[in-house]
């Protein structure tokens, strides 16, 4: 008997999720094969298909919601890093982007992550937990369905909050190469904000540095318990050039207008500081946001988020650590063979043959006093 077989696979449906890349709802598709034997219905069957997976291109087209929650205001350089990249994710079409920053440690970020949580909804909230972390981890636990990614001194919380952290000692060790070689008085000054883990293996690195090209070189520390005051920076800045110091390291805002004002060489830290001091500032350790908010951004289109640990991509091997460029041009100059040397030992951390101690003790007032 001949047979005549109608496969009927809903081909206009599928042909729209092919064109779009978008995912079918619901998750399977229906097909139905209709047999017809001598123009009578013999039976019908219907199966489930799995629906083609969401395509990377589909997923990426998603604009996802994000809020940031800074501390501090948006001109210190920490928080300034993270909202740089949410800027330029936003600039990419990839997510809306609002921000509410300087918020400080009186209890106002519990009330503002709430309201932004039941009004707002966003997908993501990023921001810095350090010293509002509880409050933060709080909220975090009553908003299962928001992605929360915040720079802690403490480890990930099932299911959704990852934390993050600046992860630049190896290129702070370079900054201290690159002192240790420029100072002529062998006292090199430090400006920190507290002393904290995240802080201390900054200035620990930068030590490192210094006293691995210059074993001679004291490094004096001071910390001016808090995040963002610049005026007290530059003080302290001013202390230690007084005490001898002919090269700054600004770990804190404020420092290098002490250093243009002395005629000193400077660093920055966290991004590159050159426009604030041309002649003065030679580089510095270098925090790049970008890897890490790429990544969250596809985990979360994807629907794959989960809390992590997000270090990796806060260091060198990722791209989320860097030496600014070196500035030759600055007012005394900087010796050809330091700076190949430097380059030299960048390539070491570049390649995995170097790799810089993570010490997070507080460092000494003075290195040179903790060494006899």
């Amino acid at each position: 008997m001949k047979r005549l077989f109608l496969l009927l696979l809903a081909i206009v449906g599928l042909g729209l999720i092919a064109a779009c890349g978008a995912a079918p709802t619901p998750e399977t598709v229906t097909v139905v094969e209709t047999v017809i034997v001598e123009k009578e219905v013999e039976k019908v069957v219907t199966v489930e298909v799995p629906a083609p997976a969401p395509t990377e291109a589909a997923m990426e087209a998603k604009t996802l919601v994000v809020f940031g929650a800074y501390a501090t205001a948006i001109e210190e350089p920490w928080d300034g890093v993270i909202h740089a990249a949410l800027n330029k994710a936003q600039e990419e079409g990839r997510i809306e982007y609002t921000y509410t920053d300087d918020i400080g440690y009186a209890g106002d970020m519990e009330r503002i992550l709430r309201e932004v949580a039941e009004q707002t909804q966003p997908d993501i909230i990023f921001g810095d937990a350090f010293g509002n972390e509880e409050a933060v981890r709080r909220v975090a636990a009553d908003y299962p369905d928001i992605a929360f990614v915040f720079g802690s001194g403490g480890g990930p919380a099932e299911p959704n909050f990852s934390v993050f952290d600046n992860w630049i000692h190896e290129p702070a060790y370079l900054s201290g190469m690159l002192a240790g070689g420029l100072t002529k008085s062998n006292v090199i000054g430090v400006v920190g904000g507290f002393p904290v883990p995240e802080v201390n293996r900054i200035v620990n690195a930068f030590i490192a540095g210094a006293t691995a090209v210059n074993p001679e070189v004291d490094v004096k520390t001071t910390f001016i318990n808090s995040w963002f005051d610049p005026a007290a920076a530059k003080e302290a800045a001013l202390a230690q050039v007084d005490a001898g110091a002919d090269v700054l390291f600004a770990e804190r805002f404020g420092v290098i207008e002490a250093a243009a004002e002395k005629g000193l060489y400077a660093f920055g830290n966290m991004s590159d500081q050159k426009e604030l001091a041309p002649e003065h500032v030679v580089s510095g350790p270098v925090w790049n946001m970008n890897p890490t908010v790429d990544y969250v951004i596809k985990q979360v289109a994807g629907g794959t988020y989960t809390a992590q640990d997000l270090k990796d991509f806060s260091m060198v091997a990722k791209g989320g650590a860097s030496l600014a460029a070196i500035n030759e041009d600055v007012q005394g100059g900087i010796p050809a063979e330091l700076v190949e040397q430097v380059k030299a030992k960048e390539q070491e951390i570049i390649s995995g043959l170097f790799r810089v101690d993570i010490a997070e003790a507080q460092p000494p007032a003075s290195s040179r006093a903790a060494a006899e």
